[in-house]
Formats: structure tokens, C-alpha cells, sequence
């Protein structure tokens, strides 16, 4: 297929690109280094330092005979997306390429109509740019688990069969999101449905959780060059990075609030494949599917007890302490996501293990020297102050 992966940059899209030209697929990569701006606007690195997107697919290509091209450009740019797309005429688009911090969009009002502006427009812009030049395309959007928050009903794949007063009817599952930026994942939903429904697009929507992982077979071919971004601040960072990096430095590890917040998880190969059976199984034309793309949820303090025992075998003594929780959220609920979909067509999950917490403790552990620990603070308050707004 020929797949265009917008925001191939960043810590999913690169990996995805590899892997899918791995496969034999004609990759064509779109990314406009927001991230890395937003970076620097808070002193933050990535944990060990990456090639530049140039320089690594400069060198994939120089290592294989399935070339990656690429282009910088900005989905707000209409005109540039729509010349991506009447050269390149995509059979598949992977959309990653938007702005993917929680934290970043409840710093204050700015961040948060940036991310708005940036994430929803953006979307926008490729609806009409679909429309226009490749009707047919499988557009391949990555949501997220967060757009349903924590409702107190079974979690249903996008969709719910409702009866109320006698009559039924299917509809897009109630959202309760927990952030600006998860608010425009939601807004985002809505939109490819109206254009699926209007226009007969056709759209797979992966609500995805937390992804944890360094390694997969294409980095480990030359992770010098190849490696993605491992982020364990309170911008980017997830909290499975944050754990294991205060591990390293041996830190408490800082759980937010109770600890019984419950989030779903799944490996970075487990993402990747996923991806490549959604491309292998599109929707029919008309339809916006959903799948929910996790493959193990746990609480945050079943977490912290794992990479606290997952150390202790390899000779790291920590404890766990709850601290004033800085979001604004449930935390203690029901959850009870579901995830049929892609386990019907094949997907077999990797597991959160000791061994995975344990092998990535020791990735860690070489670049202990770039750790900087003012970064494990909490950096950003749901509850804005005046200087906020």
C-alpha cells in the first residue's frame, strides 16, 4: 500500500513508518517538529537523544531497499496537505500528527486554544483534503482511551446501543474527558463521523492507552540511529517512564492522589500491530469504526507495586507515596473497557511483565547521567491561577 503517516516524527510515527516499510509499503512521512518546540518552551529532552527524522531516514534508506521519503509541512497549511496529497494519492493515512499532551493543554488559555486550534483545524483540514483528492483512502486516526473518562457503564468500542422510552437506537458512546486536549480528541471523533456519515468516508478510529516500551525489531536493528523518543516528564512523559526512571535514581515513586485511578496500557509492538491489522482490514466506505487499542489496564498503584518488585530483582529498594494529586479527576471508579475488535482479527498482546519493567530499568540505567530529577515534579495544575488565564 502506499500509506502517508502524519507526525512520523514522534515517538509512534517513526516506529510505525519502519515497520510498515519493513512490510513492503510505500511510506510517506508528514511532520512538522510541534513537539520539539513545545520541548523547549519547557527545558525538557527526551531521555537519550534521537537523530533528527533527515538524518535517520537518510540513513534507513541507505540500510534497505524500502525508501521512505518525507516532507515538513503543517496540516493547518491547506495548500501544502493538499499537494502531499495529489502527489502522493495515498491508499491508507495514519494520522498521529497532533499535539498529544494532557498536561501541556491545562497549563493556561494559550496552550490550551493551541492545542484546540491545532488539533481540531488540523483534522479539518485533512477531511476536505480527502474529499478532495482520495475519497476512497482509509483514513487510520489515532484517538484515545481518555476521550471516554471514567463512566460508571461498561466502556463500549465508540458506539451504544441505547433504549429509552421504548425506542433503540446505535450512538457514538457518551465522552467524559478529562482534559482540553483529550476534549479535542473528542471533537476530532465527531467530525470524521459526520464526514464518514456525509461524504462516505471510511475511518478507524484507535482509542489507544498509555503505551509503554523503547525497543522494536526495526530499532534494534541500529538503536544508535534508529531509536524513538523516551520522555519520562510531566509533559510527555507517562507514568510508566516516570516510575522507572525514579527507580534508577532511586526515588520514591510519586503516585498521583489515591493511586487507584485505573488507565489501560499496551506495549509499542502491540501499537504497531495493531496499526498494521486496521490497514489490512479497512472499513467499508460510509463507516467510522472504533476500536479500543489497549490490552491490560491496571491502577496506578498496581503499577508503582510492579516496577517496585520488578527492581528488587535486580537489587533497586524503593517505596511508593501518594502526592496532592495536580489533575482534577475520579479516583476512585469503575472501568470496564472493552477490546473485542482487535483481538478478532488476530491481535495476540504482550503482556505488562516483569521482564519488560526489568529490561527497561536497564535502558535506563546507560543514560542515568541525562536524568534530570526536577522534571519527575508535576509541572502543570488543572486548577488554573490567575497568570493561567
Amino acid at each position: 500500500m502506499k500509506i502517508l503517516i502524519l507526525g512520523g516524527d514522534g515517538y509512534l510515527g517513526w516506529p510505525t513508518a519502519m515497520y510498515l516499510a519493513e512490510k513492503g509499503n510505500e511510506i510517506f512521512i508528514v511532520d512538522n517538529f510541534i513537539k520539539k518546540k513545545i520541548e523547549s518552551e519547557f527545558g525538557i529532552k527526551p531521555l537519550f537523544p534521537t537523530k533528527t527524522l533527515q538524518e535517520r531516514v537518510k540513513i534507513w534508506n541507505s540500510q534497505t531497499k524500502n525508501k521512505i521519503k518525507f516532507e515538513i509541512g503543517d496540516l493547518l497549511n491547506y495548500r501544502f496537505l493538499n499537494g502531499v496529497m495529489e502527489q502522493f494519492k495515498p491508499n491508507c493515512i495514519i494520522h498521529y500528527a497532533e499535539q498529544p499532551s494532557a498536561p501541556y493543554s491545562m497549563a493556561n488559555r494559550e496552550r490550551a486554544v493551541f492545542t484546540q486550534y491545532n488539533n481540531v483545524v488540523g483534522n479539518l483540514n485533512l477531511l476536505f483534503s480527502i474529499k478532495k483528492n482520495c475519497p476512497e483512502v482509509h483514513l487510520i486516526k489515532l484517538g484515545t482511551l481518555g476521550e471516554y473518562g471514567t463512566p460508571n457503564i461498561d466502556i463500549e468500542e465508540g458506539w451504544i446501543k441505547i433504549n429509552h422510552n421504548g425506542r433503540s437506537d446505535r450512538l457514538l458512546f457518551p465522552k467524559k474527558p478529562g482534559s482540553f486536549y483529550h476534549l479535542s480528541k473528542v471533537h476530532d471523533s465527531a467530525n470524521i463521523e459526520f464526514a464518514c456519515r456525509i461524504w462516505n468516508l471510511r475511518c478507524t478510529d484507535l482509542n489507544q492507552g498509555v503505551v509503554y516500551g523503547i525497543t522494536t525489531e526495526e530499532i534494534n536493528k541500529d538503536f544508535e540511529n534508529f531509536c524513538t523518543s523516551f520522555h519520562y516528564d510531566g509533559i510527555f512523559g507517562t507514568i510508566i517512564n516516570r516510575f522507572i526512571a525514579q527507580l534508577v535514581c532511586k526515588k520514591d515513586l510519586t503516585v498521583y492522589g489515591k493511586g487507584t485511578q485505573k488507565r489501560g496500557f499496551l506495549n509499542i509492538m502491540d501499537t504497531l500491530k495493531c496499526v498494521e491489522i486496521a490497514t489490512l482490514n479497512p472499513p467499508k466506505l460510509g463507516e467510522f469504526r472504533v476500536f479500543n487499542q489497549f490490552t491490560e489496564f491496571s491502577s496506578l498503584n498496581e503499577l508503582a507495586n510492579l516496577v517496585i518488585s520488578s527492581g528488587e530483582e535486580i537489587g533497586y529498594h524503593a517505596k511508593k507515596i501518594n502526592i496532592v494529586n495536580p489533575r482534577i479527576e475520579m479516583e476512585e471508579h469503575y472501568y470496564n473497557p472493552k477490546n473485542t475488535s482487535l483481538l478478532s482479527l488476530g491481535l495476540k498482546p504482550l503482556k505488562l511483565s516483569k521482564k519488560e519493567i526489568i529490561k527497561n530499568i536497564k535502558f535506563v540505567e546507560k543514560y542515568k547521567s541525562n536524568l534530570n530529577e526536577d522534571l519527575f515534579k508535576p509541572a502543570i495544575k488543572w486548577d488554573l491561577n490567575e497568570k493561567s488565564i
